[in-house]
């Protein structure tokens, strides 16, 4: 190996050792426990040679969310197999709030802490296009299940998918800031709030499209508008007074 090679490799491993020194000042005392002198010191270098990486403590908490936010990416992934796009997106929705509680701090940082540091995660920093991909292919997975809803009657009156994907993602963010945030929520157990959610926008049987069709064929139009309208709102209030 030559020196320029051990000199980028050198730089790449104590770039890695402040993230993970400030990673865990942020897990165990928050962000606003951070700072570069604290960095410092848990990784015995000068402050100076810190700034020798990144420009400020902002600088590093915006490659702590990309880094965040790809983790919360990687959830995502196996569930793209899943066949129904109801209980897909179920399944997105429970990963997406299963994130944030496992992981309140990081997802603080990334959601809740600063408009530009949540525009870092969802854009990238370094490797900006990988980082876009991974953003747009999240995001498509959502508004084609949706779409393919539609196809099927199952979202009927429903508005433009981009909209209805962002109310989605609106919905679960809601959950979990409230819980990261708020001493009363939730007053029902955790997984329940979740379920009513899901139940409200998709539906107690949205995945069983066969008992459905069934259904609406015994009780004409009656059921099948009870299946579409109430779940919207009706049990949200409910569930979350």
């Amino acid at each position: 190996m030559g020196i320029a090679e051990r000199k980028t490799r050198q730089k790449q491993e104590l770039r890695e050792r402040i993230l993970d020194a400030a990673r865990r000042i942020v897990m165990r005392e928050g962000f606003g426990a951070l700072s570069m002198r604290k960095i410092a010191d848990a990784i015995e270098y000068s402050p100076a040679t810190l700034y020798l990486h990144f420009e400020s403590r902002d600088a590093i908490a915006r490659a702590l969310c990309a880094e965040g936010y790809a983790q919360l990416l990687a959830t995502f992934e196996p569930l793209v197999a899943i066949a129904d796009p109801a209980e897909r997106l179920k399944a997105i929705g429970r990963a997406y709030v299963a994130f944030g509680v496992a992981h309140p701090e990081t997802y603080r940082l990334i959601f809740m802490e600063d408009p530009s540091y949540t525009g870092a995660a969802l854009v990238g920093g370094e490797g900006a296009d990988d980082a876009e991909k991974a953003d747009d292919a999240a995001f498509r997975l959502m508004v084609e299940s949706i779409d393919a809803l539609k196809e099927e009657g199952r979202l009927r009156g429903a508005p433009d998918s981009l909209v209805c994907a962002e109310a989605f993602w609106a919905t679960m963010h809601g959950i979990v800031a409230l819980h990261l945030t708020c001493p009363v929520f939730p007053r029902a157990p955790l997984d329940a709030v979740i379920d009513a959610a899901l139940v409200a926008w998709f539906g107690a049987g949205a995945g069983e499209a066969d008992d459905a069709g069934a259904a609406s064929e015994n009780d004409a139009s009656g059921h099948s508008e009870k299946a579409v309208k109430p779940r919207r709102s009706a049990p949200s209030k409910a569930d979350t007074a």
